[in-house]
């Protein structure tokens, strides 16, 4: 288990952007060092690509470092330098027209997962599937993420059996969490879907949507009647480590890669029900470094 979340939720660092996650009870704990005992990638090729210093970028022409935000391109690297991850779902995020390309963390999850993540600019938002696609951002209609699939699983079961005005059940019972562990028992006992546990049956989550922007301009991409009935899911309680503080917001204001990072963690324990190694710590490899980059100057400079 990567000892990021234990970190994060010890570490008051800096203030980010769209998602909030809920319950700060843990906020007056003692600080400890952020981003560590993480499943990197080696950052040689990152500290080799800063000594040469910014270059051009061969699409747009824009200088750029490792990567340019504009063309979703790698600068000074290849391909084969960096890490590759491969996401158990598809990863929208719709970015606010005037949330600035250089400041976004969401390029990174495109960069190390370009087959999985997609990025739209606001107006644009694809015709969504409400059975199959979730929208991470917190409310009062929100979710938590091991209660989500039940709540996909209730709405598959209606539209297919009944219909049915009944809620969302708000926690999984504990036996139903570790019904994965029995599906191929059942399997073979012949038992139909419907009996088995959630983590059993075949995920009908297909797609996670996230908003990039900064907190005081999500209010009209959250609103957006095309984003209404998808199912809303709100985060656990972690603290930001992004270093461009948003005046005024507590650090449980998720950079945009912080936010993609834990819930694929919490999805990967909670959702497909196995024991988290490290297999989406990659998501983090540039921000990572950027973040001991900018705490290294912090300090050279005095402010730290």
């Amino acid at each position: 288990m990567s000892s990021l979340d234990q970190d994060q939720r010890l570490h008051p660092s800096c203030r980010d952007k769209t998602t909030v996650s809920s319950d700060s009870s843990d906020a007056h704990t003692p600080a400890k060092k952020p981003l560590q005992g993480l499943k990197l990638a080696s950052h040689a090729v990152l500290e080799e690509a800063q000594q040469k210093g910014r270059l051009k970028c061969s699409k747009c022409g824009g200088s750029r470092m490792f990567f340019c935000y504009t063309c979703c391109s790698l600068v000074g690297v290849t391909p084969q330098e960096i890490p590759s991850i491969e996401l158990p779902v598809k990863i929208d995020i719709i970015k606010h027209p005037n949330e600035t390309d250089g400041k976004s963390t969401a390029i990174h999850a495109k960069i190390l997962a370009p087959g999985d993540v997609t990025i739209y600019t606001y107006p644009c938002i694809p015709d969504y599937d409400k059975d199959r696609v979730v929208l991470v951002f917190p409310g009062p209609e929100a979710v938590s993420v091991p209660d989500m699939m039940q709540c996909l699983y209730d709405q598959t079961d209606s539209k297919s059996h009944y219909t049915s005005d009944m809620p969302c059940i708000k926690r999984l019972k504990r036996e139903e969490v570790q019904g994965a562990t029995h599906a191929s028992d059942n399997s073979k006992s012949g038992i139909p879907d419907e009996a088995k546990g959630p983590e059993s049956r075949v995920s009908p989550l297909q797609r996670v949507v996230f908003i990039d922007s900064t907190w005081n301009q999500t209010n009209k991409i959250s609103t957006d009647e095309r984003l209404q009935d998808l199912l809303r899911v709100e985060l656990n309680a972690r603290k930001t480590c992004f270093w461009r503080r948003q005046k005024g917001k507590p650090d449980t204001y998720l950079a945009t890669i912080e936010a993609i990072y834990y819930f694929l963690k919490d999805f990967h324990e909670h959702c497909l029900a196995e024991e988290y190694n490290g297999e989406y710590d990659n998501l983090l490899f540039f921000y990572s470094y950027l973040h001991s980059v900018v705490n290294k100057a912090k300090i050279s400079a005095g402010k730290c």
